[in-house]
């Protein structure tokens, strides 16, 4: 039997724009004001839960702690588990090791908490006693690892038009699937249940953050005008992604359970998840392997999903898949991406399974499949199911 979330139980948090609302908040605060307000929305008691999963890509003060701090500071300290951290993949991951403790009876109800802030990276300094004159080197997590790949010295910008040169696609074809998910955000984008407002209390008052930040909803007439990212570049600024900060979860158990703490309401059955890796500076193809291979593990084609959702941080991710499974794509991504909406990177995946659940809820059940890129050329991939 399957591991499943409740249906109801899988949210979000707004995002805000890098250097937003919450670009001088501790991303294990923001953590905690909407795992409570989620959980208490939803009736669940962190007592129920005997585990819990951090996912989270970018260093905050005390996340070293960061596992017993969440779930003491939510009321559950004798609570503990894996903090997981795999870029863009990190959602993907967390709902993974949630699933096998579920699967391997380790664990009955796990929470799982994605949470992070691009905004003002840390700098780290490593020591070096034997370099000139004992000096330091010095990388900035989040501005070196967007700028260079270790493994092969491109930026992610440069896979993406690495694979939109060799598949022959134009700058029209990404500023149509660009104009797209914004018109999809803005007719069904940013509300619904599973959102949830952040809170944070402060001397001044509240700090709130009750829809997303930096929205610049483009039409294709602005898409067209604007410039390259770089020399030659197909994309342009309007058809990548942005940095965001923000926090995503749910609830991990078993099929039974899930029914009991829906309410009734249904379950959302976690059928097979997919990893991959192409080949160097090839990232935005990523995606299409993962999907391959979590359907396979779910025991399903292509042509059993109703719906998809997208990481795609750029615009050629959604291009270069729907050329090679044939999925429409208007059947993708039906309230917006983390193109439009922005990355925190840990909680992005978590975002967009939320709402792709949310839309197979309202039209009455179905398969979804999440699927997109991470870092290091990587894709990772869930199939799920929606029922009563």
């Amino acid at each position: 039997m399957p591991a499943a979330i409740p249906l109801g139980l899988a949210w979000t948090s707004p995002f805000a724009k890098w250097g937003g609302r919450l670009s001088e908040v501790n991303s294990l605060d923001v953590a905690e004001a909407v795992t409570r307000r989620a959980l208490a929305e939803r009736s669940v008691d962190i007592e129920q839960v005997d585990e819990l999963v951090l996912g989270w890509t970018v260093p905050q003060p005390d996340i070293f702690y960061g596992v017993p701090t969440l779930a003491t500071r939510l009321g559950a300290s004798n609570v503990s588990g894996p903090m997981i951290s795999q870029a863009c993949a990190t959602s993907v991951a967390a709902l993974r090791a949630a699933a096998a403790s579920i699967d391997q009876d380790l664990a009955q109800t796990v929470l799982t908490v994605l949470t992070d802030r691009t905004s003002n990276g840390p700098l780290l300094v490593y020591p070096q006693p034997s370099g000139m004159g004992g000096a330091p080197t010095t990388e900035h997590w989040v501005l070196d690892s967007f700028a260079r790949d270790p493994g092969t010295a491109q930026s992610m910008l440069a896979t993406a038009e690495a694979v939109a040169t060799e598949e022959g696609i134009e700058r029209a074809e990404l500023d149509d699937v660009t104009a797209l998910r914004h018109m999809q955000y803005g007719e069904r984008g940013g509300r619904g249940d599973h959102v949830v407002p952040i809170v944070i209390p402060g001397r001044r008052g509240d700090l709130v953050v009750d829809s997303d930040e930096g929205i610049r909803l483009s039409s294709l007439e602005e898409l067209a005008a604007l410039k390259p990212a770089g020399r030659d570049a197909l994309h342009t600024f309007g058809s990548q992604t942005h940095p965001a900060d923000g926090c995503a979860g749910a609830i991990v158990t078993s099929v039974e359970r899930a029914r009991e703490l829906s309410g009734g309401a249904g379950v959302v059955e976690i059928l097979g998840f997919g990893t991959s890796r192409v080949a160097p500076a090839r990232m935005p193809k990523a995606p299409v392997p993962a999907a391959n291979r979590a359907l396979a593990a779910a025991g399903l084609d292509i042509g059993a999903v109703d719906l998809i959702a997208t990481h795609n941080p750029f615009a050629v991710n959604d291009v270069y898949f729907a050329r090679q499974t044939g999925f429409p794509l208007d059947k993708m991504n039906q309230t917006g991406c983390s193109l439009v909406f922005g990355h925190p990177q840990g909680p992005t995946g978590m975002r967009s399974i939320a709402e792709l659940i949310a839309l197979l809820r309202e039209r009455g059940g179905g398969v979804g499949l999440f699927t997109g890129c991470a870092a290091g050329d990587s894709g990772a991939a869930v199939v799920l199911r929606v029922r009563d």
